[in-house]
C-alpha cells in the first residue's frame, strides 16, 4: 500500500503530543521527526492552517489545535456503548453458557440495555429495559461503587433498601462496605440478594475520562455452577468488560 510522505510526517508530529508532552518548539520537533527545520515548519503551517495545530503567540510554541477535541467529540458522540459491547457480551456468555448483561445507571436504579442468553442458563427474569435495585443486585452496586462521593451522596440519601430475599442486605452501613469492596475488588456480587438461588457477578466499564458509565454482569444458578467455576467466569468478566473499556478509549487501571 503506497504511503503518502507529506500526510505520514504530519500525523506524526500529531504524534508527538502526548499528556506529558503538552507543547514543543519548532526545533525540538525538527529533532525529534529528524527533519529539516524549513519542511517541519511548513508541515506545522498547514496542520495549523486547518486547525489541527496551535501556536502560541508569546513563546512561539506549538500545540495540538482545537479541531482534534471537535473531531474527538464527534467520535465519542457516534459510540453506542451497546454496539461495542454486544460481541463481548457474546464472547462470555459463549464462553461460559450463562446470561451476560449491559446495564446503565438511571436515577436510583440499573436498566438493562443489553442481554445475551447463555446456553446452559436457566434464568429468565431478566430483559432489556428491566430495572433493578442498586443494593441488591451486582450491577447495582458497581454503579454506585464508582461515582464519585458527591454523587453517590445523593444516590444513597434517603434510599429505600427494599428486602427481597434473606440475604439482601438492608442498610447503608452493609451497603456502603459492599461498595468499597467493589472498588478494591473491580467486582461486585450479587449472592441470592435479588433472587433466591441466583448469584451474579458485575464489572465496572470506564469511558475515555475514566469514569464509569456501564456495567457488566453474568448471572448463574448457584446450584449449577460451583466457586471455582464462578471465579473462573469472574475473571472472563473482567478481561471482557476492560476490553470494551479500551474500545471507549480508556486507558488506565481498573479498580
Amino acid at each position: 500500500m503506497p504511503i503518502i510522505q507529506s500526510l505520514d510526517r504530519a500525523l506524526q508530529i500529531v504524534d508527538l503530543f502526548d499528556e506529558t508532552t503538552k507543547e514543543l518548539k519548532i526545533t525540538e520537533i525538527s529533532a525529534r521527526m529528524d527533519l529539516h527545520k524549513s519542511t517541519v515548519h511548513s508541515l506545522l503551517k498547514t496542520l495549523q492552517l486547518h486547525g489541527y495545530i496551535d501556536q502560541d503567540e508569546e513563546s512561539g510554541k506549538y500545540r495540538l489545535g482545537m479541531k482534534l477535541l471537535e473531531k474527538g467529540q464527534l467520535l465519542l458522540q457516534g459510540m453506542d456503548i451497546r454496539a461495542l459491547a454486544r460481541k463481548h457480551l457474546v464472547s462470555l456468555s459463549a464462553l461460559t453458557g450463562q446470561s451476560t448483561h449491559l446495564v446503565i445507571l438511571d436515577g436510583r436504579e440499573g436498566v438493562y440495555i443489553d442481554k445475551v442468553e447463555g446456553d446452559k442458563a436457566a434464568i429468565r427474569y431478566s430483559r432489556i429495559g428491566r430495572r433493578v435495585p442498586l443494593h441488591s443486585s451486582a450491577v447495582g452496586k458497581v454503579l454506585a461503587a464508582f461515582q464519585v462521593k458527591d454523587e453517590q451522596a445523593k444516590l444513597l440519601s434517603n434510599y429505600s433498601y427494599t428486602v427481597h430475599t434473606a440475604s439482601t442486605i438492608s442498610d447503608e452501613e452493609a451497603f456502603l462496605r459492599a461498595l468499597e469492596q467493589a472498588r478494591i475488588e473491580g467486582l461486585a456480587y450479587d449472592n441470592e440478594e435479588n433472587e433466591p438461588g441466583v448469584r451474579c457477578g458485575a464489572a465496572p466499564i470506564y469511558d475515555h475520562t475514566g469514569a464509569v458509565i456501564a456495567a457488566m454482569s453474568l448471572s448463574t444458578l448457584k446450584t449449577a455452577v460451583d466457586d471455582a467455576s464462578f471465579a473462573e467466569y469472574m475473571k472472563l468478566l473482567k478481561q471482557e468488560a476492560s476490553a470494551i473499556s479500551q474500545l471507549l478509549g480508556y486507558r488506565g487501571s481498573e479498580g
